[in-house]
């Protein structure tokens, strides 16, 4: 099957004067069904319709949204797999260097804020016609929200955008609902009850009689942090597709108003959403400048299900995918598998088979398919739910199955493992057995983000007692199993919460392990998230406590530092965090000391010379 129309000779070549969709989007075109608006075109041509893809135009000229012409139903469109904003920014606010969803990974191909700056060249050049909203730049702005990038709190992007439909989560569960009305020549403008979508109305008379919630106004939650925390908190909890209010947020003389989310896809709509005929392949066109990077990592992977009720704090899943996990049959990841082997430039391995958690393959509970997951507690967090049902058995099957497809040569999971709900499996043992034995190269990535009960606690992990626990098991197995493998913990800093000695906490644990971590993660305060309310608000969005927040650039910079502090271009901040913190026993040559004492004459260039080769040498080789 080929591409989808890009241009007019395309097309032409399939005999089409008029399309019925155009996608107009911020990645580069990806046929891929890790891409957004590769599943979304294909269910589109699926059912019927004539679409095409403008992917990436030159945001400064209104003309080149027009290349496909006026489509006959609507526009389409999404930021691409990413938030523009985060596609461009660190969580420093500096520029990136690179961005994997563009050819030859070059930079500004997008504009900031992509969906609205698109919906404005469409309204410029076809006025009225009607637009569709989605992907996660679309989903997790969808109400007013909180701004990091500009440090205000912004209007939902229904209302900057002037779209007239907005469709957050995953998307296909409404388009299965959309597709068929419009098909029966129903207006866009006039689709108001589908589950999953968002719109604004110029009055909520139509909502009389039916089960709706009106939370503070933008104007209000704009100026109000108690009601912008007590807004998100009622967000939150109707985030449920069977038991969820219909959620009204005025916009001075408008309404955003969002019906209850999608029902999760069954095993059946999932494995259809996998089996169309993707090319899986960036599009020719971008060969010249290098490709596509943001495909290399999950050309070979497989998406095993959707949705994870982890319910990390700093995660958007939540709002997006949700917490009731969506899974694909078997005989669907296999021949999809079957498919990879038969690609030319596949080696044998798969990369990855999982989702947003690898080791969550069916739901927390079988109340969960009934009346969605509780509003006012977590799965896993504080305590395990009792109503926890925990299994790997097939998932671990399912792996073994695919180990033996001919061509297969490894199966890794690198989406990682939810290491807490591993031993919480009464065959924990046997399982981690299996994982170390066929599912790792070398190194296990697991996130503990933090070691530091205090902080956990604000994220919404489990303590570091468990973690402690699944790194010893792990070692043990590998031992066992005489293997050399290690750890990679993924680690956060400026987390909200987060004070000075939490950060120094945390190093003091690095030195004592012997582990220097390659990467941290500074928090990133995202849209949709539990943990960028608490650092607008400084606020619990469900207590209404008060939380402390390092928002100050040196704080976050010394508590980035003191996770890298062997490093001697960090030695003066790590030196005044731990002076702050009256943390100077920590100053020395001592076996729990981060630096050593700042020479006579004021300098550090013994540092890096005497430090590193006396004291960090040792830890280095280990």
């Amino acid at each position: 099957m080929a591409f989808l129309p890009i241009c007019k000779e395309d097309m032409k070549k399939r005999g089409w004067d008029e399309l019925d969709f155009v996608f107009v989007c911020g990645d580069a075109y990806v046929d891929h069904p890790s891409f957004g608006h590769a599943i979304i075109s294909r269910i589109i041509e699926d059912y019927g319709f004539r679409i095409g893809i403008i992917p990436q135009p030159d945001w400064r000229d209104s003309k080149s949204i027009t290349v496909l012409g006026r489509p006959r139903i609507a526009f389409l469109v999404s930021s691409g797999n990413l938030d523009s904003m985060v596609a461009h920014y660190t969580s420093f606010k500096k520029p990136r260097s690179q961005d994997y969803y563009s050819p030859g990974m070059k930079r500004g191909k997008r504009p900031n804020r992509a969906t609205i700056v698109y919906c404005n060249l469409i309204r410029k050049e076809y006025g009225d016609i009607p637009i569709i909203i989605g992907g996660i730049e679309a989903s997790l702005r969808r109400f007013a929200h909180y701004d990091y990038w500009s440090d205000k709190v912004r209007a939902s992007i229904l209302i900057d955008s002037s779209a007239d439909l907005l469709i957050y989560g995953m998307g296909e569960k409404p388009l299965f609902e959309i597709l068929p009305r419009l098909k029966k020549g129903e207006n866009i403008k006039e689709i108001r009850n589908v589950q999953g979508t968002c719109y604004v109305a110029k009055d909520i008379q139509h909502l009389e009689g039916k089960d709706f919630i009106i939370i503070d106004s933008y104007e209000k939650v704009k100026e109000d942090k108690v009601a912008y925390a007590r807004a998100f908190a009622i967000q939150y909890r109707e985030q449920n597709p069977y038991t969820g209010k219909i959620i009204v947020q005025p916009h001075k003389n408008l309404y955003v108003v969002q019906n209850p989310p999608a029902k999760p896809l069954t095993v059946e709509e999932m494995d259809y959403v996998y089996s169309l005929p993707y090319e899986r392949n960036y599009h020719p066109i971008y060969e010249k400048e290098g490709g596509i990077k943001a495909l290399e990592e999950v050309k070979f992977s497989i998406v095993s299900h959707r949705g994870c009720f982890g319910g990390c704090n700093f995660c958007a899943l939540h709002f997006h995918q949700g917490r009731i996990i969506q899974k694909r049959s078997p005989k669907s990841i296999l021949e999809e598998v079957k498919k990879l082997t038969k690609l030319p430039d596949f080696k044998g391995y798969i990369h990855d088979v999982g989702g947003p958690t690898a080791n969550f393959r069916n739901p927390a509970c079988s109340l969960q398919l009934e009346r969605g997951a509780c509003k006012n507690r977590q799965c896993l967090f504080p305590q395990p739910c009792k109503n926890l049902e925990v299994d790997h058995g097939e998932y671990f099957e399912l792996l073994e199955k695919i180990r033996k497809i001919k061509g297969v040569k490894k199966v890794f999971i690198r989406s990682g493992i939810r290491y807490d709900y591993l031993l919480l499996d009464k065959n924990y043992r046997k399982f981690l057995e299996k994982l170390c034995m066929h599912h790792i190269s070398g190194q296990l990535k697991i996130a503990p983000e933090h070691i530091s009960n205090n902080v956990l606690k604000y994220m919404g992990k489990p303590p570091k007692e468990v973690y402690e626990k699944f790194v010893k098991e792990y070692f043990d197995t590998n031992k066992k199993l005489n293997k050399k493998q290690f750890i990679i913990p993924y680690l956060m800093s400026g987390h909200p919460g987060t004070k000075l000695e939490d950060a120094i906490e945390l190093a003091v644990f690095l030195k004592r392990n012997g582990f220097v971590p390659e990467q941290v993660q500074d928090f990133y305060p995202t849209p949709g998230t539990v943990s960028t309310t608490m650092y607008y608000t400084e606020l619990d969005p469900f207590t209404l406590e008060k939380v402390y927040v390092p928002k100050t650039l040196k704080e976050k910079m010394m508590q980035r530092a003191l996770l890298h502090f062997n490093n001697p271009k960090n030695y003066d901040l790590v030196y005044e965090a731990l002076k702050i913190a009256k943390r100077e026993d920590l100053i020395g040559y001592g076996k729990d000391c981060l630096i050593p004492p700042k020479p006579k004459d004021g300098g550090n260039k013994s540092v890096s010379k005497d430090n590193r080769r006396k004291k960090d040498s040792a830890r280095n080789k280990k």
